[in-house]
């Protein structure tokens, strides 16, 4: 199974930047071709860049390009949305639901992002779902209480392996600068594996990514956890360099654990 190396531009470029950082991950990419072959690279710029972005690739880029959100609502009067569909029509092939910036912001619960999870999945988009715990759910001994109810409430239906990644972001680690020590991802990415094998008779194909604070000098020790199947990168993910440096590092961590 290939890493996946995903990057959350979120909120933060403009145009031409974005025609930029594309074009300077292409340049890597021609630099060192296997990077796009042995790790699964995705990109999900602000909507309004997915198409620039998507013809700086080009139509036979190993990168894919995603989607940091979807509406709940299907075509129609929604105004301001963006929906599953218009998403896929636009060429995106993942969309990210129930990030903590989305859930803290935007106040959005369980069953709303199941019912996203529904839209994407109908439309056939593939879903990243993030689940993680605040430093005081953390604090309190209840972080694989709270990770395990977003998973219990999570919308499974009509997706598969293929279809669905879980991204394990704790919220203290997220823009914070702090990441997770490798023993508390260890722990947090079995105990997910467990709930996912429960509830699916797939639950041990899924990706984990894991998210937080992830950066080149650290990525290859979180890369080689078991369980840690690739990872959801934030900041890193709007430099060409790092971001590819941790696609080598997934790629570096996967050929250890084989020969291992």
């Amino acid at each position: 199974m290939r890493k996946l190396i995903a990057g959350n531009w979120k909120m933060s470029c403009y145009g031409g930047e974005a025609i930029e950082l594309t074009e300077q991950i292409n340049a890597g990419l021609e630099a060192n071709p296997d990077l796009g072959l042995d790790a699964e690279l995705l990109i999900c710029p602000p909507y309004l860049y997915t198409g620039i972005v998507q013809s700086v690739l080009g139509p036979v880029s190993d990168v894919l390009v995603g989607a940091q959100d979807c509406a709940l609502s299907e075509n129609g009067a929604h105004t301001g949305d963006i929906s599953a569909s218009m998403l896929v029509d636009a060429g995106c092939e993942m969309v990210i639901l129930g990030h903590s910036e989305r859930r803290q912001n935007h106040e959005e619960s369980d069953d709303l992002i199941a019912e996203k999870a529904e839209r994407a999945f109908e439309a056939g988009l593939k879903v990243i779902l993030c689940v993680g715990e605040s430093a005081a759910e953390r604090d309190a001994g209840n972080a694989e209480e709270i990770v395990g109810a977003q998973i219990d409430n999570a919308n499974f239906e009509g997706a598969d392996a293929n279809k669905v990644v879980i991204a394990y972001e704790p919220v203290w680690a997220i823009g914070t600068g702090k990441t997770a020590s490798v023993d508390d991802v260890e722990s947090m990415h079995g105990f997910i594996r467990g709930k996912l094998q429960e509830k699916l008779a797939y639950g041990s194909d899924i990706r984990i990514l894991y998210g937080g604070s992830v950066k080149p000098d650290n990525a290859k020790a979180l890369l080689s956890v078991p369980n840690v199947d690739g990872a959801l990168i934030g900041g890193a993910s709007l430099n060409a360099e790092s971001f590819l440096a941790i696609a080598q590092a997934g790629i570096d961590a996967a050929e250890q654990m084989a020969a291992e």
